[in-house]
């Protein structure tokens, strides 16, 4: 396929004559991904709800030298046409498909006793279902391609564990990590599907959501790795998820939380002592 394509000894993270989708990749975890794939030589088409000025795209520098700029289409992915649109548009101004990263997605926080129907749908629509009707359109195209292609489902630790405060949230991480691994079984061998589940990120919005630089230094001492993850962190693993680096890899969930939390029990003990 041809996120598994090697030249016989070539770099097997070198992108270029490849085309990649990332969904929401004008910013945070996505604009990260986006840059990484324009920088390994891809080609990239990315979507969000609303415009983004042409000097406002992400842009990467190849090995070459040369500044790359992605593509962006408007669509709320939550509509299945509208989904399947961002596809049509990637194939029609590159040709082809060989990536879909699912990275659109996110919640407010909301108390699960009285989160409206409406609200809960609509996070269950964009975090599950919008990744289906994006990755059945990628499909579509990846099962005519000679290569194939791959794709990569952005998730998160709060479908691994509790979600307080975010539970539709973490239902629906939970759901596409199983459905990561459906796919992967129906969609083989043309189309490897995988799943990325993110521990803490510092993005831009980070800040606001645990208190200032005080709130973030006490979080990031939580993790065993002692720090927040950053969007390139996650980008390099996508990137190795759609390489022939990971050409026997489908259906897997790699789980990127530097280490996961530390049990509360060992600071109920600690403080007993």
């Amino acid at each position: 396929m041809a996120a598994d394509r090697s030249d016989g000894g070539g770099d097997p993270l070198d992108f270029h004559g490849r085309v990649a989708v990332v969904t929401g990749g004008g910013r945070g975890i996505g604009r990260g991904i986006t840059e990484a794939f324009l920088a390994a030589g891809a080609d990239v088409l990315v979507c969000g709800r609303s415009e983004i000025a042409d000097e406002d795209l992400p842009t990467g520098r190849d090995r070459a030298g040369t500044v790359r700029r992605a593509a962006f289409v408007a669509a709320d992915i939550r509509d299945p046409d509208q989904a399947a649109a961002v596809v049509t548009a990637a194939v029609g101004r590159f040709g082809r498909l060989d990536v879909l990263v699912n990275n659109a997605g996110g919640s407010p926080n909301a108390d699960a006793a009285t989160a409206s129907p409406r609200f809960s749908a609509s996070i269950v629509n964009l975090n599950l279902l919008a990744p289906l009707y994006c990755a059945q359109a990628a499909n579509a195209v990846m099962q005519d391609q000679e290569e194939g292609g791959s794709i990569v489902n952005i998730c998160s630790v709060s479908g691994l564990r509790p979600s307080p405060g975010t539970a539709a949230y973490g239902a629906a991480k939970a759901g596409l990590v199983s459905l990561t691994q459906s796919l992967a079984v129906e969609w083989a061998p043309k189309v490897r599907v995988n799943a990325l589940s993110a521990g803490l990120v510092a993005t831009e919005s980070a800040d606001g959501h645990y208190g200032g630089p005080d709130g973030m230094a006490a979080v990031a001492a939580t993790v065993p790795l002692g720090r927040f993850g950053t969007p390139d962190d996650m980008a390099g693993i996508c990137l190795f998820l759609s390489s022939p680096l990971a050409a026997y890899v489908s259906g897997a969930n790699l789980v990127a939380h530097g280490g996961g939390e530390r049990p509360a029990f060992l600071t109920a003990v600690e403080g007993a002592t």
